[in-house]
Protein backbone atom coordinates (compact mmCIF):
# COMPACT_ATOMS: atom_id res chain seq x y z
CA UNK A 1 0.00 0.00 0.00
CA UNK A 2 1.41 3.46 -1.20
CA UNK A 3 2.20 5.67 1.68
CA UNK A 4 -0.08 8.43 2.56
CA UNK A 5 -0.10 12.14 1.61
CA UNK A 6 0.43 12.99 4.84
CA UNK A 7 2.93 10.29 5.45
CA UNK A 8 5.28 11.57 2.65
CA UNK A 9 4.78 15.61 3.30
CA UNK A 10 6.30 14.90 6.96
CA UNK A 11 8.84 12.47 5.75
CA UNK A 12 9.73 15.08 3.22
CA UNK A 13 9.33 18.44 5.04
CA UNK A 14 8.60 17.28 8.85
CA UNK A 15 6.46 17.99 11.33
CA UNK A 16 6.33 21.80 9.28
CA UNK A 17 5.31 20.51 6.37
CA UNK A 18 2.39 17.65 8.37
CA UNK A 19 1.69 21.28 10.21
CA UNK A 20 1.04 22.93 6.59
CA UNK A 21 -1.13 19.88 5.55
CA UNK A 22 -2.92 20.25 8.95
CA UNK A 23 -3.80 23.77 8.44
CA UNK A 24 -4.56 23.93 4.69
CA UNK A 25 -6.67 20.74 4.69
CA UNK A 26 -8.62 22.59 7.92
CA UNK A 27 -8.75 25.76 6.50
CA UNK A 28 -11.02 24.33 3.65
CA UNK A 29 -13.24 22.39 5.53
CA UNK A 30 -14.18 24.46 7.85
CA UNK A 31 -14.09 27.51 5.34
CA UNK A 32 -16.91 24.85 3.40
CA UNK A 33 -19.05 24.32 6.70
CA UNK A 34 -19.24 28.03 6.98
CA UNK A 35 -20.02 29.29 4.30
CA UNK A 36 -23.08 26.16 3.85
CA UNK A 37 -23.82 28.02 7.12
CA UNK A 38 -23.56 31.09 5.71
CA UNK A 39 -26.22 30.02 2.91
CA UNK A 40 -28.47 28.69 4.96
CA UNK A 41 -28.40 30.88 7.70
CA UNK A 42 -27.70 28.35 10.08
CA UNK A 43 -24.96 27.92 12.87
CA UNK A 44 -22.30 25.64 10.63
CA UNK A 45 -19.30 26.72 12.49
CA UNK A 46 -18.90 26.63 15.84
CA UNK A 47 -16.25 25.90 18.31
CA UNK A 48 -15.81 22.06 18.67
CA UNK A 49 -15.54 22.03 14.77
CA UNK A 50 -12.09 22.98 15.03
CA UNK A 51 -10.48 20.59 17.36
CA UNK A 52 -12.31 17.69 15.24
CA UNK A 53 -10.82 18.81 12.09
CA UNK A 54 -7.63 18.92 13.73
CA UNK A 55 -7.76 15.47 14.99
CA UNK A 56 -8.90 14.22 11.66
CA UNK A 57 -6.34 15.60 9.33
CA UNK A 58 -3.66 15.88 12.37
CA UNK A 59 -3.71 12.87 13.83
CA UNK A 60 -5.91 10.40 11.92
CA UNK A 61 -3.74 7.53 13.13
CA UNK A 62 -5.17 8.09 16.95
CA UNK A 63 -8.02 5.89 17.95
CA UNK A 64 -10.04 9.49 19.09
CA UNK A 65 -10.01 10.80 16.02
CA UNK A 66 -11.91 7.88 13.94
CA UNK A 67 -15.23 8.36 12.31
CA UNK A 68 -16.74 5.92 14.83
CA UNK A 69 -15.55 8.21 17.98
CA UNK A 70 -15.90 11.67 16.77
CA UNK A 71 -19.74 10.40 15.34
CA UNK A 72 -20.97 9.07 18.36
CA UNK A 73 -18.98 11.44 20.57
CA UNK A 74 -20.77 13.90 19.18
CA UNK A 75 -24.00 12.24 19.19
CA UNK A 76 -23.60 11.27 22.91
CA UNK A 77 -22.32 15.40 23.90
CA UNK A 78 -25.64 16.52 21.98
CA UNK A 79 -28.30 14.28 23.65
CA UNK A 80 -26.15 14.94 27.29
CA UNK A 81 -26.04 18.60 26.50
CA UNK A 82 -30.15 18.69 26.06
CA UNK A 83 -30.70 16.80 28.94
CA UNK A 84 -29.05 18.76 31.41
CA UNK A 85 -30.07 22.21 29.60
CA UNK A 86 -34.15 20.65 30.40
CA UNK A 87 -33.07 18.98 33.71
CA UNK A 88 -31.45 22.28 34.95
CA UNK A 89 -34.48 24.64 33.63
CA UNK A 90 -32.65 26.64 31.50
CA UNK A 91 -34.40 25.64 28.08
CA UNK A 92 -35.33 29.28 26.34
CA UNK A 93 -33.55 30.93 28.67
CA UNK A 94 -30.98 33.49 27.51
CA UNK A 95 -27.48 31.65 27.14
CA UNK A 96 -24.54 32.03 29.57
CA UNK A 97 -22.40 33.69 27.30
CA UNK A 98 -25.18 36.64 26.71
CA UNK A 99 -27.12 36.52 30.35
CA UNK A 100 -24.09 35.85 32.13
CA UNK A 101 -23.27 32.14 33.89
CA UNK A 102 -26.00 31.38 36.59
CA UNK A 103 -25.83 28.05 39.11
CA UNK A 104 -28.51 26.43 36.85
CA UNK A 105 -25.96 26.99 33.91
CA UNK A 106 -22.91 25.73 36.07
CA UNK A 107 -24.65 22.24 37.11
CA UNK A 108 -26.02 21.61 32.96
CA UNK A 109 -22.46 22.57 31.98
CA UNK A 110 -20.57 20.49 34.40
CA UNK A 111 -23.14 17.26 34.82
CA UNK A 112 -23.41 17.25 30.78
CA UNK A 113 -19.65 16.88 30.45
CA UNK A 114 -19.40 14.48 32.73
CA UNK A 115 -21.82 12.13 31.47
CA UNK A 116 -20.78 12.88 27.59
CA UNK A 117 -17.28 11.29 29.44
CA UNK A 118 -18.97 8.80 31.64
CA UNK A 119 -20.85 7.31 28.42
CA UNK A 120 -17.96 7.49 26.14
CA UNK A 121 -15.24 5.85 28.39
CA UNK A 122 -17.63 2.83 28.58
CA UNK A 123 -18.25 3.01 24.97
CA UNK A 124 -14.22 3.13 24.33
CA UNK A 125 -14.89 5.76 21.91
CA UNK A 126 -12.75 8.56 23.04
CA UNK A 127 -13.33 12.05 21.26
CA UNK A 128 -12.14 15.06 23.53
CA UNK A 129 -13.86 17.95 20.94
CA UNK A 130 -17.29 16.44 22.34
CA UNK A 131 -16.73 18.06 25.90
CA UNK A 132 -17.03 21.29 24.22
CA UNK A 133 -20.14 19.99 22.05
CA UNK A 134 -21.80 19.29 25.19
CA UNK A 135 -21.33 22.60 26.56
CA UNK A 136 -22.05 24.70 23.52
CA UNK A 137 -25.86 22.81 24.27
CA UNK A 138 -25.97 22.78 28.06
CA UNK A 139 -24.94 26.68 28.19
CA UNK A 140 -27.90 27.84 25.69
CA UNK A 141 -25.25 28.97 22.83
CA UNK A 142 -26.85 26.51 20.40
CA UNK A 143 -30.30 25.44 22.45
CA UNK A 144 -32.99 25.61 19.39
CA UNK A 145 -34.07 22.51 17.83
CA UNK A 146 -33.28 23.97 14.41
CA UNK A 147 -29.80 24.84 15.92
CA UNK A 148 -29.26 21.53 17.09
CA UNK A 149 -30.23 19.81 13.87
CA UNK A 150 -27.40 22.11 11.91
CA UNK A 151 -24.93 21.38 14.64
CA UNK A 152 -25.60 17.66 13.89
CA UNK A 153 -25.59 18.21 10.02
CA UNK A 154 -22.46 20.33 10.26
CA UNK A 155 -20.73 17.35 12.50
CA UNK A 156 -21.67 14.79 9.93
CA UNK A 157 -20.65 17.47 6.77
CA UNK A 158 -17.36 17.67 8.42
CA UNK A 159 -16.48 14.14 9.51
CA UNK A 160 -17.70 12.56 6.46
CA UNK A 161 -16.01 15.00 4.16
CA UNK A 162 -12.61 15.10 6.17
CA UNK A 163 -12.93 11.07 6.17
CA UNK A 164 -13.53 11.69 2.51
CA UNK A 165 -10.52 13.92 1.86
CA UNK A 166 -8.51 11.82 4.84
CA UNK A 167 -9.24 8.70 2.40
CA UNK A 168 -8.11 9.75 -1.14
CA UNK A 169 -5.37 10.86 0.19
CA UNK A 170 -4.43 7.77 1.23
CA UNK A 171 -5.50 7.94 5.42
CA UNK A 172 -7.12 5.04 6.69
CA UNK A 173 -8.71 5.33 9.72
CA UNK A 174 -7.17 2.79 12.70
CA UNK A 175 -9.24 -0.16 13.43
CA UNK A 176 -11.70 0.12 16.18
CA UNK A 177 -10.22 -0.99 19.60
CA UNK A 178 -12.76 -3.13 22.00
Amino acid sequence: MKPSLLSRVTTRAGEAGAGVYTAVLSLILLAASGAIGLLLSSPWLFPSLGPTVMLIFGAPSEPSSRPVNAVVGHAVAIVAGVACLFLFGMNGKPSAPSAGLTLGYVLAGALSVALTAFVLHLLKLSHPPAGATTLIVSLGVIATPSGILSMAAALAFTIIVGWGINWALGERPPEAVR
